[in-house]
């Protein structure tokens, strides 16, 4: 597979990374190429937009919550069909879980062969922008640095001292300089969890337009297209997963303003299980529909919490399926919307009221990074001594975790619920902080589609039990009813 690509790494956190991938699609976009666009690490919010500008799902690549040749096999498939593939890095070049850099944007560029483009915050600074180039370069020897692009660059003067600084000392071109004041760092609004998503967002053309200006003016469009070209060779693979022609069960999930933190993948492991996927409002649904099971993802319950009141209607749906056996899958935000309560500057919002848990608003976050759990209690969708790992950022916790008997989950890195606890279980929900990717966890899918195949035969069963009850009614009050015919 010779597809294009390029990785868009930087020193740091907020070095333009987010701003340079976007205005770099959207420019190739104008061009009439086909982008396939990645996001490194578990990161729902950039890898959002990143689908937005290139009008396709942007795919998560991460090598701690997936193994590195799924990894491998997810960006081939889903890039085989483009005409370059964009993946931003994130953090700094070489930051990854510990001293040696593992999964770090660094390790995932060579794993995929792919040149490196790396994004420079220029404030402050001009000739010493060459040495950490430089340092980069030689760092990891075996890494492919293509290019540099400057940003936050003060004027021409300081864009020339700087770019000449750089191809003198590193013999590696500038492909591409933002000045500051024409960069609008601020182009999409920011808050606790990073950016706003696509769905809250309110004038998506002129940002479109904006970005395609960005990328075309600043950016050296045909140097990185050259760059892109000097990928390595990768072995062509199969999709991760395989699809399973079973009888389909409809399984919702929330899908709105509020909730929109799902992979794709997660999506599509469900619908190869046999899932029908069945779209929710949490918003303008007043009812559930008649489903197999509920999937909740991840979002921002929080910050709408008095639109989400207000549809108490759809709460109480939601409470009383729960109550009446449903399986419910929640995540973080999922695990929100179905606590008791959440706690806001001093306000307090009452939710769907599956568990007896109060949850508040910190200032700063409770959990954040990878995490990794062990099933060591009664669950209804996966067995005990399943280990699974995955990532959690939450600002929300409670001041009283749960014990050992209300969770299901023993946390053996990371935060989730506090002593050591995640997954709340009730009934046949389950709900916790853990986010998981699908093709990391082959079970993770199954469970829930085997779950909800179960609640459509005991829904069944007490269906035709109803139905054959009253057949028997019906018949026992014909049968007392009889008028004699007379002789």
């Amino acid at each position: 597979m010779n597809v294009p690509r390029l990785v868009i790494a930087g020193l740091s956190g907020d070095s333009g990374k987010t701003l340079v991938s976007l205005s770099l699609v959207a420019a190739l976009r104008q061009r009439g190429l086909t982008v396939s666009a990645f996001k490194k690490g578990p990161d729902y919010i950039d890898a959002a937009w990143l689908s937005w500008v290139a009008g396709k799902p942007c795919r998560n690549l991460d090598t701690f919550m997936t193994d590195a040749t799924t990894v491998a096999d997810s960006f081939a498939v889903s890039a085989a069909e483009s005409d370059i593939a964009i993946v931003e890095g994130n953090r700094g070049l070489f930051d990854g879980s510990n001293a040696s850099g593992t999964h770090s944007t660094s390790s995932l560029a060579q794993l995929l062969g792919a040149p490196v483009v790396l994004v420079v915050n220029c404030t402050k600074a001009t000739r010493t922008v060459a040495a950490l180039v430089s340092g980069c370069k030689t760092f990891e020897p075996d890494l492919k640095i293509a290019g540099v692009i400057l940003n936050q660059v003060a004027g021409k003067r300081h864009e020339s001292v700087i770019r000449e600084s750089i191809e003198q000392y590193c013999g590696v071109p500038v492909l591409g300089a933002i000045p500051r004041h024409g960069s609008d760092a601020g182009l999409i609004p920011g808050r606790h969890l990073g950016l706003v998503t696509p769905a809250e967002f309110a004038d998506g053309t002129q940002l479109a337009d904006r970005l395609r200006t960005i990328g075309n003016d600043y950016l050296d469009i045909d140097g990185l297209l050259n760059a892109a070209r000097d990928a390595s060779p990768l072995s062509s693979r199969e999709r991760p997963y395989t699809t399973n022609s079973g009888a389909a069960v409809r399984i919702g999930y929330f899908r709105d303003a509020v909730f929109t933190f799902y992979y794709p993948e997660n999506l599509e492991a469900l619908e190869a299980q046999g899932a029908e996927l069945v779209p929710v409002s949490s918003l303008e649904d007043t009812r559930l529909p008649e489903l197999d099971a509920l999937y909740i993802g991840g979002g921002f319950p929080e910050v709408h919490a008095e639109r989400l009141v207000q549809n108490r209607t759809m709460m109480d749906s939601v409470r009383r399926t729960s109550e009446n056996g449903l399986p419910i899958y929640a995540e973080c935000g999922g695990l929100i919307y179905l606590s008791r309560s959440i706690t806001l500057d001093g306000r307090r919002y009452a939710m769907a009221g599956v568990f007896d848990t109060d949850l508040r608003l910190d200032a700063k976050p409770v959990g954040h990074g990878y995490a990794q759990v062990r099933i060591d209690g009664t669950c209804p969708f996966f067995s005990v001594g399943t280990e699974m790992r995955g990532h959690e950022f939450h600002y929300s916790g409670t001041a009283t975790p749960p014990d050992i008997n209300q969770t299901c989950m023993a946390v053996d890195r990371g935060f989730g619920l506090g002593n050591g606890r995640d997954g709340l279980v009730k009934n046949n929900t389950l709900a916790c902080y853990l986010h998981l990717h699908a093709l990391g966890h082959t079970v993770w899918a199954a469970g829930i589609v085997q779950a909800a195949h179960a609640y459509h035969a005991r829904s069944k069963a007490n269906n035709l039990k109803t139905q054959n009850s009253q057949a028997n009614d019906i018949r026992l009050g014909m049968a007392l009813n009889v008028t004699p015919v007379n002789s």
